[in-house]
């Protein structure tokens, strides 16, 4: 029986990967395939040209072959006749040079008197418009070294090189093994309890990229005799082994102590998050790296440790993302000891980039899909500032990043349309949203930090939307409120209302588990109106303090559970099947400075909003109603 093992290491990241890269010892197999599927490949010796390019002298034109130096008395003044044979032969592009020609006229500059006399009125010099043998590829030259990455246009250089077949290391193979008595094989019925088996093919398509032979094995139960036949089966097919789960110190994580038994372990925890609990080792000679089962922390740590593996068995360097430098949107805190990466969103607003953090959590992988770069925090550093300027490695090119427009505030199923419906006209143009709720949308206009806020702040004194709050927190500056959407806001419950809830009060008596929005969010402020008008408090309500950052993560925490309650649109409730009961239509606004409301994007924004297209898309969906003729709302002159 395997004994729990609680402590991980805090091994530097960079000493855990150099320590395995020192332990891959296999000399690489190499193998002869066609130059023309050699496309990525990497040459496994030097390639030299067995010809040269062209092989004879040849004409760079069409036009006449001639001697040039019986052409020296030609002139405007003093035409000279060339008979053909003897004088001058016809050439195309690439034909052979005849001896003793050696010149080429273009055709242009020759006039045809018949079928065997031309004039010329211009000299010719030697060699001129001829290429001669060797002047693209000299024979025996290198044509690329070892360790070269084959691009299209070297393909081209093989064949007409003659070389039709090219030696080049082969992929080197990785076995990935997914473990766990949860997973289910994609497709399979989902009970609660087991999830998909969908990191084997991630890891397997990045390993392919990177220039491996990924082979994903069957998925292996949580069963020590099971794990350790299979690493033993995959050390004698593999160059090295990738497996999935098991790698941090939980009852069922066996994988430390198997590789322990079998090979020899080097790290089982490194000093980095997300992706501190993996495993390095050996079993039969072959690397074992074991990454933890968090989609986001197993990508990273793959990354890491199994990519140095593949460049190092191919004899390339390891892949250099772009930087960027940013201010960063949002305070970032860190820990003293570890690395921190950190998932970024970033724009490009008035001149410079602004980065926001995504979410930390290593289990949601949409935050790794949408991310445009990665802040590294160094483990001597304890997190960064609000408004700090930090280095950023892009996950995307940086002129996708430039042309996007940055959208915060609060949180609306409209913007992926909207987003969408840009794409779509402008292929080079997206929409990078965060969802921080208005007053935070508000204050990123203000600080620079976004193009575009989506807002709904009730006034509870003027019961009026949103001019109040811009007028005070925007003072002084050029802003446009612009109408955007009428929406329905009610309340969201599970189906067929349990609870019989359709007030406030009726969430506090009934003891509904309530799902609330963040801080700072126009729903919260009408919820906590709402509590002030029935003279009840936030003590008062159970859940007050459970935070959601959408109206789609509301329903779906009052989808999974009876007794549940939240506030939110009438959209979120109906794409998950819930009860909706009205409360109020609001007033769904974009607040933008002016230089944006009139630039290029500003304008295209505003003409995708009022096109019949997006605003059938917007009315199908149910409870919106994009705003007719909109005007931009008075927000008097002290805004200005």
């Amino acid at each position: 029986m395997y004994k729990r093992k609680i402590y991980l290491e805090d091994k530097p990241r960079t000493e855990a990967r150099d320590e395995i890269l020192a332990a891959f010892d296999l000399t690489p197999e190499t193998e002869w395939i066609p130059a023309v599927d050699a496309l990525g490949r990497v040459t496994a010796e030097p390639i030299f040209a067995p010809i040269s390019t062209p092989h004879y002298h040849a004409s760079a034109m069409d036009g006449v072959a001639v001697i040039a130096e019986t052409t020296y008395s030609a002139h405007e003044q003093n035409p000279l006749h060339l008979k053909r044979g003897n004088q001058f032969v016809y050439v195309d592009t690439g034909n052979a040079i005849p001896s003793p020609f050696n010149a080429v006229i273009m055709i242009e500059n020759v006039q045809v008197l018949d079928d065997d006399t031309i004039e010329i009125i211009e000299p010719a010099t030697p060699w001129q418009h001829i290429r001669p043998i060797g002047e693209d590829i000299v024979q025996e030259e290198m044509l690329f070294p070892q360790g070269h990455k084959l691009r299209p246009a070297d393909l081209g250089i093989l064949l007409t090189s003659r070389l039709l077949k090219v030696l080049v290391v082969k992929k080197p193979v990785v076995t990935v093994i997914p473990t766990g008595n949860e997973l289910v094989e994609p497709g399979s019925e989902m009970d609660p309890g087991k999830i998909v088996e969908f990191n084997g093919t991630v890891f397997t398509n990045f390993i392919r990229e990177w220039g491996g032979e990924p082979r994903l094995h069957r998925i292996v139960k949580d069963e020590p005799e099971n794990i350790k036949q299979v690493l033993l089966e995959a050390s004698e097919t593999s160059d090295f082994i990738v497996i999935n789960a098991g790698s941090s110190a939980g009852r069922k994580d066996y994988t430390v102590h198997i590789i322990n038994e079998i090979g020899t372990v080097f790290t089982h925890g490194v000093a980095a998050r997300p992706g501190k609990p993996v495993i390095l080792g050996k079993v039969n000679g072959k690397i074992v790296v074991g990454v933890p089962g968090y989609p986001v922390s197993a990508y990273l740590a793959l990354e890491w440790f199994a990519r140095p593996l593949v460049c190092k068995y191919l004899g390339i360097p390891e892949p250099v993302r772009q930087k960027v430098t940013v201010k960063l949107g949002r305070r970032i805190v860190s820990s003293m000891g570890a690395e921190d990466f950190v998932r970024m969103n970033i724009g490009y607003v008035n001149g410079e980039f602004v980065a926001n953090p995504l979410t930390r959590a290593a289990g949601v992988t949409m935050s790794y899909v949408r991310a445009d770069g990665l802040l590294v925090v160094p483990p001597e550093v304890i997190g960064y500032e609000q408004g700090e300027m930090a280095e950023v490695e892009l996950l995307r090119p940086l002129e996708e990043i430039k042309n996007a427009i940055m959208f915060t505030g609060s949180h609306d199923l409209t913007i992926d349309l909207l987003s969408s419906a840009l794409k779509r006209i402008r292929t080079d143009m997206k929409i990078v949203s965060a969802h921080v709720g208005s007053m935070a949308g508000i204050m990123a206009v203000r600080k620079g930090e976004a193009h575009v806020a989506g807002i709904h702040l009730l006034d509870p004194e003027t019961k009026q939307y949103n001019i109040s709050y811009v007028r005070r927190l925007l003072a002084g500056q050029d802003v446009v409120l612009y109408p955007f959407l009428k929406r329905k806001q009610g309340w969201i419950l599970p189906a067929g209302n349990p609870l019989g809830i359709s007030n406030v009060r009726d969430v506090v008596e009934k003891k509904a588990n309530f799902v609330n929005r963040q801080k700072g969010a126009g729903t919260r402020i009408l919820f906590d109106m709402l509590l002030e008008e029935s003279g009840l408090g936030a003590e008062d309500v159970v859940g007050y303090d459970r935070e959601m950052f959408s109206h789609l993560a509301v329903a779906a925490e009052v989808n999974g559970d009876r007794n549940a309650a939240g506030l939110g649109i009438y959209p979120a409730a109906k794409a998950m099947g819930l009860e909706f009961v009205p409360l109020a239509d609001e007033e769904y606004d974009l607040v933008m400075t002016r230089s944006f409301y009139e630039s290029e994007q500003g304008i295209l924004l505003r003409e995708i909003i009022h096109s019949p297209a997006f605003k059938e898309q917007v009315e199908n969906i149910g409870g919106y109603q994009v705003v007719e003729n909109a005007v931009l709302k008075n927000l008097a002159e002290e805004v200005k």
